[in-house]
């Protein structure tokens, strides 16, 4: 009834409402929350886990949670009590508060490991810390409580009715965490420390074997390496150039059609008049 007389409240000219429908809408608008606040004060257990339940149906679910916060620690230990736990932990998740969904879901699993809802209280713990992850540039501490506790899930349920929706959350997670230290290992180049991005996209590489910024890592090693054998003195020119043509070799032998092809082969080409001619041959697949 509120939302509708919401819904008409902001759909009209407020010109074209008379002062007595006006007054009215307040009323009634004010008595339905005056109600609710009596309610979640009255200390009647009954009708407080009545209310949260038709609300919780309803899809009122942040005012079924505060109804679930009062009533749960009077129901515990009670027939009732695992259903209470449970509707209060999914009114705070369909709420998208999801820290304060997957404590109480936590505590679901830890107090009714036999329960039937024990697969979905899994699996929405987990979705809590997928959806509480931010973007690739912020920490990724949840990011990382989110690949945990969705690896548990697998590991404990691998033919669960969620099961590929885990398994693809997981990979949309770990190509985050990629992308995160990727990035800080590229931003090395950019700030033109190459000794350092070298190192670091080496370590990156090495941490996620097969990862999806493979290629792109291998490319900015290039560069680094590049601009620090062009400009080398010449005691150590020509092997600093000669392991440039070890890195070319190894990504054309991956990656025939690279998207960097075009600049690694400019690139290439002035290696190639840097080196001395015996070592000219060792590029393969680059015209002299």
């Amino acid at each position: 009834m509120n939302k509708l007389l919401v819904f008409y409240f902001y759909s009209v000219n407020l010109s074209e409402i008379s002062k007595p429908l006006f007054l009215s809408i307040c009323v009634v608008l004010t008595l339905g929350c005056s109600d609710f606040q009596k309610l979640l004060s009255s200390g009647d257990s009954s009708a407080q886990y009545k209310q949260a339940e038709i609300l919780y149906n309803q899809s009122e679910f942040k005012k079924a949670a505060k109804l679930f916060e009062q009533v749960a620690p009077r129901y515990r230990g009670t027939p009732q009590a695992e259903r209470v736990i449970f509707l209060y932990a999914d009114s705070y998740y369909n709420a998208g508060d999801y820290y304060l969904a997957a404590h109480q879901f936590e505590n679901f699993i830890q107090s009714y490991p036999q329960s039937q809802k024990l697969v979905e209280a899994y699996f929405k713990e987990a979705m809590c810390y997928y959806n509480l992850s931010p973007k690739f540039s912020l920490d990724q501490e949840d990011t990382y409580k989110a690949v945990e506790k969705l690896q548990l899930f697998i590991n404990n349920f691998p033919s669960a009715e969620f099961a590929d929706d885990t398994n693809n959350a997981i990979v949309e997670l770990q190509i985050k965490l990629e992308k995160k230290e990727f990035e800080i290992a590229k931003n090395y180049y950019t700030i033109r420390d190459y000794n350092a991005a070298i190192t670091s996209l080496d370590n990156f590489i090495a941490s996620f074997p097969g990862n999806n910024f493979r290629e792109e890592s291998l490319y900015f090693k290039f560069l680094s390496s590049y601009e620090i054998a062009i400009n080398s003195v010449e005691s150590k020119k020509q092997e600093r150039l000669n392991n440039l043509v070890t890195q070319y070799n190894s990504i054309v032998s991956y990656y025939p059609e690279s998207v960097f092809i075009e600049d690694l082969n400019q690139k290439m080409k002035i290696v190639n008049q840097e080196l001395s001619p015996d070592d000219q041959t060792g590029i393969a697949g680059l015209t002299k």
